[in-house]
């Protein structure tokens, strides 16, 4: 059965909201798959929130490998997924190859994690009937693009609908993690049962 979680970014992607996930994921022993448009070192960034700003600042944070091009890879591998935000959301989407990518982990009913800027990448989906119905947060200035996908946007700073975990930025990973990892733990447990079903 497998044990691999997929994290797909690219540069400009929110330092805690590629790190923490990826470490977390680690820690409870799940082999952690950096994907974006090519195999390289990311630069990752900090995205904060200053007092009178109207949105926030962003300044250039740690380096990290991909481990993966997103043409190199075969969902069909991975249990999981998760969309980290920041600045990378906003040009992976048009990587030809992301569509399919996505498309398997809605199809297959595989759980998704996405924050902040992240729902971005379901928009370069042709079929956005996946959201009707579904109820999804993210960082305010997504709402629009969370609403034209058909989904219902809520100010929630987390929320699980079904298998889509969704979070508004880097101060709700804690929860987004917790509610991730036990979907994950969840769908592994399914899967063995299934697998040993079919023995």
């Amino acid at each position: 059965m497998s044990n691999k979680v997929l994290l797909i970014t690219g540069d400009g992607t929110e330092v805690l909201e590629i790190f923490y996930p990826y470490y977390r994921l680690l820690e409870e022993g799940y082999d952690a798959v950096i994907a974006s448009p090519e195999k390289k070192v990311l630069n990752t960034v900090v995205h904060d929130f200053i007092e009178g700003w109207e949105t926030y600042t962003e300044k250039p944070a740690h380096l990290l490998p991909s481990h993966a091009s997103f043409a190199d890879i075969d969902p069909s591998e991975y249990i999981a997924l998760v969309i980290p935000g920041g600045r990378a959301p906003e040009y992976i989407r048009n990587h030809p190859e992301l569509p399919r990518i996505v498309e398997h982990f809605l199809n297959e009913d595989k759980p998704i994690g996405v924050i902040c800027h992240g729902a971005l990448v379901f928009m370069a989906l042709k079929d956005t009937s996946y959201f009707e119905g579904r109820t999804m947060t993210c960082y305010n200035a997504v709402k629009p693009d969370v609403e034209r996908l058909g989904a219902t946007y809520t100010t929630d700073t987390l929320h699980a609908d079904r298998k889509l975990v969704s979070g508004h930025a880097w101060p709700d990973l804690p929860g987004f993690m917790r509610e991730f990892i036990r979907l994950v733990r969840e769908e592994q447990a399914v899967r063995q049962e299934d697998e040993t079903l079919v023995l």
